[in-house]
């Protein structure tokens, strides 16, 4: 027996690239006791009819998920209980990885970037009402009391909670990943200038969490000094944490930098389960190779301290893409014919024999 993880995993090429995913790991010599979740043809009518719950009690006993690639259907499905495996599960904290491989059609060559946001406040926390309900027109004029300026009377009104608690969980697992993974830095991300009360408050906190490892680096940008930093000399950060919103867009950005979500794993992890996969692409666009998945999947065998088959796993994927020619259309060099996402995902398996 292995260690037991949960495969969420979908039907047609998307099920081919998370079998091949699969065998890719088990060829790293590390033993998966897989529990199997068939997300495909049930997410595509919808969740109701009790795909959250095959997947709760598998995670339970797991604690430690893989989610293939979900094109269509059934990815509108899944999307729609995604939030409820976190808040089930306290999955708190979002990590990206933008990490550049030789080959890949990112502008940045050299990058290793780590995002860290929160997943559980901010504008995404749901606090939110269309401008035609009472709700709305309540919080407006509560809101005009409290801040004693007018709201126009059409205004649809979101609400943006920043906690200490959520602000002080955040900070340490950025600083927690750092130390468990020897980086250099952690970079606060925030916009305090505009918006002292919360992310003031956020930014306070990961001060504060900043003092308890001495031998970390600290340091804080706003959000719009930070993008344009990460578009001239993006290789002066190693991690950076901040809230949810900010998380989706430097996350995508930092994406782009390397090539796209194809190259971005990801993880949504709290103190006691994680569930991996590879950064979402796109709406409506379908997933056309397994890198992604696999990344992810190095990612997880990480997660579960074998470091060195995971990065077995990533040179494996790296090599391929470095040679191009066993490659699909993300990766293809100009004038080289694209193959097959099971095809690319057979080269990387052999590179790992």
């Amino acid at each position: 027996m292995g260690y037991p993880v949960t495969l969420i995993r979908g039907d047609g090429s998307d099920l081919e690239v998370a079998e091949a995913t699969c065998r890719a790991i088990a060829a790293t010599g590390v033993a998966i006791d897989w529990h199997i979740v068939d997300a495909g043809h049930a997410g595509r009518d919808g969740p109701e009819i009790g795909l959250l719950v095959p997947i709760l009690n598998a995670l339970r006993h797991t604690k430690t998920a893989l989610r293939g690639p979900l094109s269509g259907p059934a990815a509108q499905g899944f999307h729609s209980i995604k939030g409820a495996i976190g808040q089930e599960f306290n999955l708190y904290a979002s990590l990206s990885l933008a990490k550049s491989i030789p080959g890949a059609p990112g502008s940045v060559h050299d990058l290793d970037l780590v995002i860290v946001q929160d997943t559980t406040e901010d504008l995404y926390a749901g606090l939110e009402f269309e401008r035609t309900t009472l709700e709305a027109a309540e919080a407006r004029e509560l809101l005009a009391k409290l801040a004693k300026q007018p709201i126009r009377d059409d205004a649809a009104i979101a609400v943006r909670p920043i906690s200490v608690l959520g602000s002080r969980q955040i900070a340490e697992f950025a600083f927690e990943y750092a130390r468990a993974t020897s980086r250099r830095q952690v970079t606060a991300v925030h916009q305090s200038d505009l918006m002292p009360c919360t992310d003031g408050l956020f930014l306070e906190i990961a001060q504060e969490v900043g003092h308890s490892y001495p031998n970390i680096g600290f340091a804080d940008q706003t959000l719009s000094t930070l993008c344009g930093q990460l578009m001239q000399t993006p290789n002066r950060f190693d991690i950076l944490v901040m809230p949810n919103l900010y998380g989706d867009i430097v996350a995508n950005l930092c994406a782009g930098l390397i090539g796209g979500p194809s190259m971005t794993p990801s993880a949504h992890c709290g103190d006691d389960y994680a569930v991996f996969e590879p950064l979402p692409t796109p709406a409506n666009q379908t997933p056309t190779t397994p890198a992604a998945l696999m990344l992810a999947g190095a990612l997880m065998l990480e997660h579960l301290g074998e470091n060195e088959a995971a990065q077995k796993l990533r040179l494996a994927v790296e090599t391929v893409i470095a040679e191009g020619k066993q490659v699909t259309a993300d990766f293809a060099p100009q004038g080289t014919k694209p193959v097959a996402p099971q095809e690319m995902a057979a080269a990387i398996i052999q590179a790992l024999t």
